[in-house]
């Protein structure tokens, strides 16, 4: 009899072979899944920030592009194209803009610029720095709308509103008879300078002309 009720009262805990959970087993399996969630959230935000900066460099390859594309129609003796004066014109590093004489004419060419990109209600927003003949920035806003109309605004002298808006900086550089002699090699340097990334958004393209 002594030895029934020894047997009886040997386990105070969890009896072999019974349900539920211990305090420490559902303390660690929440452990396990707060980590898993964690690092779920990471990827997430990884492929996020790695969606948003692809956007980012398609609008920047697009800007570079028309920044070419405006530099390639100016005739070859125009002031914002030529380089009289050493081997290179403006700067892919700093805002420059110069006096420039050009067959006895002197204009004042600057070599950047910044462009802000909104969408609204359907539409497209891109408003252009620009320096006026006083010296000035003054901005331009084209306007795409979904129907395919085009309106450009007349300038203005006040920043366009920052809300929402992805705000590009422009810069180039002309390089009198590079690769060759006789040509001038253009490059044009974009970067996003107002969002958050991971990723900074920089694109460079250049072009060659006579």
């Amino acid at each position: 009899m002594a030895q029934l009720m020894c047997n009886n009262h040997a386990s105070p805990g969890r009896k072999k072979g019974s349900g539920g959970f211990t305090i420490i087993e559902v303390l660690v399996a929440s452990l396990v899944l707060m980590v898993g969630l964690v690092a779920v959230a990471g990827v997430v935000a990884n492929i996020f920030g790695s969606t948003g900066s692809s956007e980012y460099m398609t609008q920047a390859a697009t800007l570079a592009t028309e920044k070419l594309e405006d530099l390639n129609r100016f005739p070859t003796t125009d002031a914002n194209v030529a380089v009289p004066t050493g081997s290179s014109a403006g700067s892919l590093t700093s805002d420059v803009q110069q006096n420039v004489t050009v067959n006895g004419v002197t204009e004042s060419v600057n070599y950047y610029d910044e462009v802000y990109i909104s969408p609204t209600e359907g539409s497209l927003e891109e408003t252009y720095s620009s320096i006026n003949s006083g010296g000035a920035t003054q901005y331009t806003t084209i306007t795409y709308s979904p129907n395919g109309q085009i309106a450009i605004s007349a300038p203005a002298a006040s920043e366009p509103s920052m809300g929402g808006t992805a705000v590009f900086e422009r810069r180039w550089v002309i390089e009198a008879n590079q690769p060759v002699t006789g040509v001038r090699r253009i490059t044009v340097s974009v970067t996003l300078t107002n969002q958050s990334l991971q990723h900074p958004v920089t694109f460079q393209m250049s072009m060659v002309r006579p």
